[in-house]
């Protein structure tokens, strides 16, 4: 599932992506099944929203909405992917893909919530995108609008970002060579080849994890994780148990 900084919702064009990304975390999955599971997952979303007596029922005993507002285009040209949903109750409200995102078309979504709701719209949180705000300010004029906390950390953090990808492509630079190990290891299947394979498996995965910015520095965690190895392998050459080069 894609996360969308204030909603979670998965769309047709990013098929491709969720399935290289869990190929990437080590899961082994076909294409297709990766569409097949998300469009139940849309058949479900489907009728979840369609229960809207549920809806009134939950909202009654919470007595307001924190509306969040965003949008998703997989691939430049295609349709953005708008979805509404409540923060306090975590409940998506309207899903709809459309063609712009002009001023106009926001407003009849915000519009569509806001009819459909028996509760006041207590705050909107979005990523603060101009055509948003000016539908916000058009249709709910006196309800506070305020930046959605990832994308306020985002732009927060953007010249320490930039400051830390360049170190990890700096340490980076100081980690190839592990291939030539692998190699010269092929034909063993003692206790010490399994070690420098695990060592050099560890660092692959450090250099394939690139963190989630901005809450997750991607040069600050292969720092961190390739100090840890360089622990072990300093613990390991103490003790002289392994000669791992």
């Amino acid at each position: 599932m894609l996360w969308l900084g204030c909603c979670a919702i998965p769309h047709t064009g990013a098929f491709l992506r969720i399935h290289q990304a869990l190929c990437d975390r080590g899961v082994p999955i076909a294409e297709r099944t990766v569409t097949h599971l998300l469009q139940r997952y849309e058949e479900l979303v489907a009728l979840h929203l369609a229960d809207q007596q549920r809806l009134r029922e939950r909202f009654k005993e919470q007595g307001q909405v924190m509306l969040a507002l965003d949008g998703l285009q997989p691939d430049v040209g295609h349709e953005v992917l708008w979805v509404l949903r409540d923060c306090l109750s975590g409940e998506v409200l309207l899903a709809r893909s459309l063609l712009s995102a002009c001023e106009a078309d926001l407003a009849s979504l915000l519009r569509q919530v806001q009819q459909a709701l028996d509760v006041h719209i207590r705050g909107v949180i979005s990523d603060g995108q101009h055509s948003i705000r000016n539908a916000v300010q058009t249709v709910l004029p006196e309800v506070a609008h305020q930046l959605c906390h990832f994308h306020y950390l985002r732009e927060a953090a953007k010249p320490v970002y930039e400051a830390d990808r360049h170190a990890k492509k700096e340490l980076k630079k100081h980690l190839r060579g592990v291939r030539p190990i692998e190699r010269s290891i092929e034909q063993r299947n003692d206790v010490e080849a399994d070690a420098i394979r695990g060592y050099c498996l560890a660092v692959r995965s450090a250099l394939t994890d690139d963190g989630r910015p901005p809450l997750e520095a991607p040069g600050l965690k292969l720092q961190e994780r390739i100090a840890a190895v360089v622990a072990s392998l300093t613990r390991v050459s103490e003790k002289g148990a392994y000669r791992v080069s």
